[in-house]
């Protein structure tokens, strides 16, 4: 086997916000890609609106670092992946295009969830590890104490005793990547690591993560692991060249998902240099590539030679665990602010990002204008619902709901592996929030610091909702993350939304003067002026049942004067709901209608008879 000692292929993985964007940019910035002086964003690999407004990374992204090492100059192409396990399937597909990973973990908070996930996708595939124990200069970090964490999480996930020593056997890189400094000695807690640079970071890669190896003379193989667009060149497939050269102009046998082969021309090759992409003439093994002129290419086919065209394994990702129904917007005030509302826009639309997104599954469902959306979390939904509304487009989402699977003749259902971080004051009405859901205390630790540390197993579906009211309940003070762990056997009914809906009797404006009787009932949505419909709701209830309310209502003038005047009265200001948490309000009957302007939630059924008839139909049966 021959290797190219030039090249290495690395993927950044972490938890949610422990720094991997961060220290891309600092590799960037040494590696001299920007100007000394140049006026570049912070967190430059998130370039979504939704990344930048989020302050998370949803979309898997790869750039090109030249680094001069002592035994000559070598390309670092570097992979950014999610730290939240919603995009996990980005994670999975940036792991089938890299030798090795560094793995990130915040020097305060430890491992966390996602950390767990991200690494066992990474020890699955046996991808060497460089630990970057990062933000050690925080004045709260522990750093011995979380690399003790991380050797336990690598025991807890190494599955076979023959694969132990060789897995525990990495190499740790104190860093802070905001100073974009590394050391290969532990600093005290809250100091900056001793080095200037990067350097000891890139150094430790270039000796940990292998070079790519490939046959000398094999024909070619290269696997899409990714899809992109340009508005010159059209769809992109962004492919890993494991064996073989790639060149501009070849015909080459596309090996395609339903196991037939085509024989296509690459009309243009593209390779990342920084963070653009450069015309190439051809490119070896190793390379990652953007190739173009092939308008019908997905994720997980495999480019061959036309003499030997043999495919690579399809990549295959995690099942769905959350799912929402969503199709068309049927409520009075449809049409008025998006421009693409018909159900053949929506259902082109979904079935496009099926293409690009191999973790999510739409399905038919029995109405022909809705559609079920199954993903891996709410996050990920909400998001694709969105970009959705921001594209023009006027949809129905429905409530989200778990997807279950049958085993052994049982329905069983998702559990999320929950960690929670409180102030010890909090730690009692927490424990009572996730009583109620059926949640079981894994751990307890108390860091002495003011803070504790709660672990729970929770099936997913008690956490629809609970985010709302965690914070709530924490005074926005508590932190909390979850990940996917397993299936188990139908835990029961859970306790659902604790209080009623205010419900809209009829269609027009909101007025002040309604809004001042209805404050005292509950917490309103809606502020003087804004235009309601029949069934829309309005506020919730401040009791468990729901409450059809006129939030039109006006004060009637006469020309007799009262005895007492009007008196001051304050509104109060009506709370605004995310999409997000217009989605964890949702109940059952519920469903939340998304416009380029607003948000809305609604009743299914918008009639008040209609609903009265449906109680009385669920009272028989």
């Amino acid at each position: 086997m021959a290797t190219r000692s030039d090249l290495r292929n690395v993927a950044i993985i972490a938890h949610v916000d422990h720094g991997k964007t961060t220290l891309v940019d600092a590799m960037l910035w040494q590696s001299g890609v920007f100007r000394e002086n140049q006026d570049v964003n912070e967190r430059v690999m998130d370039s979504m609106d939704l990344e930048r407004e989020k302050g998370i990374t949803i979309l898997a992204k790869n750039t090109a670092v030249r680094w001069v090492s002592d035994d000559g100059p070598v390309t670092l192409n570097i992979v950014d992946t999610p730290g939240h396990a919603d995009f996990g399937g980005e994670v999975e597909r940036a792991l089938e295009m890299v030798d090795g990973v560094l793995l990130l973990v915040d020097a305060s908070e430890g491992p966390l969830p996602q950390t767990r996930f991200v690494l066992r996708k990474a020890l699955h595939k046996k991808l060497p590890v460089v630990l970057v124990v990062n933000k050690v200069d925080r004045p709260d970090s522990r750093i011995s104490e979380i690399v003790d964490q991380t050797y336990e999480l690598f025991l807890d996930l190494l599955d076979d005793p023959q694969a132990d020593t060789a897995a525990l056997d990495f190499p740790i890189v104190y860093a802070s990547a905001r100073a974009g400094r590394a050391s290969l000695t532990q600093t005290p807690d809250g100091g900056l690591p001793e080095e200037t640079d990067l350097r000891p970071l890139l150094e430790t890669i270039l000796k940990t993560v292998p070079a790519p190896s490939y046959t000398e003379g094999a024909p070619l193989q290269a696997h899409v692991t990714n899809l992109d667009a340009s508005p010159y060149l059209g769809r992109l497939a962004l492919c890993r060249i494991h064996q073989g050269r790639l060149q501009r102009g070849a015909t080459v046998a596309w090996c395609r998902r339903d196991g037939t082969v085509e024989k296509v021309k690459v009309t243009d090759l593209l390779i990342t240099e920084a963070l653009d992409r450069v015309p190439a003439d051809e490119a070896g093994p190793g390379d990652i590539v953007a190739i173009a002129g092939i308008p019908e290419i997905t994720i997980g086919e495999t480019l061959a030679d036309v003499d030997a065209p043999n495919p690579l394994p399809v990549i295959h990702v995690d099942e769905p665990s959350i799912s929402v129904t969503i199709g068309i917007n049927t409520s009075p005030l449809s049409g008025q602010s998006g421009s693409k509302v018909t159900a053949r826009l929506v259902k082109n639309r979904l079935d496009a990002e099926t293409i690009g997104n191999v973790s999510i599954r739409v399905l038919d469902t029995e109405r022909p204008e809705v559609w079920e959306v199954q993903g891996r979390g709410e996050l990920q939904l909400a998001v694709l619902v969105e970009i959705m509304r921001r594209e023009g487009f006027e949809i129905t989402v429905g409530k989200p709901q778990v997807v279950t699977r049958e085993i052994d003749g049982k329905v069983h259902e998702p559990v999320e592996r929950v960690t929670i971080d409180v102030p010890e004051e909090y730690v009692g009405v927490v424990t009572q929030l996730l009583g109620l859901r059926k949640a079981r205390l894994e751990q307890m630790v108390n860091h002495g610091t003011g803070w504790v540390r709660l672990d729970y197993l929770v099936p997913a579906r008690g956490l629809i909702g609970f985010r709302t009211e965690f914070l709530t309940e924490t005074r926005g003070t508590g932190l909390v993350h979850h990940v996917f762990e397993k299936y188990e056997p139908w835990a029961g009914e859970l306790r659902t939304r604790p209080r009623g809906s205010l419900v809209a009797d009829r269609r027009g404006a909101v007025t002040a003067y309604a809004c001042f009787n209805l404050q005292e009932r509950g917490t309103l949505f809606v502020k003087p002026g804004t235009e309601v419909y029949e069934g829309m709701i309005v506020g919730e209830n401040s009791r468990q049942d729901d409450m059809d309310v006129n939030a039109c209502r006006e004060k009637k003038l006469t020309n007799v004067r009262s005895s007492t005047a009007d008196e001051l009265e304050r509104l109060v200001p009506a709370k605004e709901l995310s999409l997000e948490q217009a989605l964890e309000f949702c109940r059952e009957d519920e469903c939340v209608e998304v416009t380029p302007n607003a948000i809305r939630i609604r009743k299914m059924a918008l009639s008040q008879t209609d609903r009265e008839k449906s109680r009385a139909r669920a009272r028989k049966n």
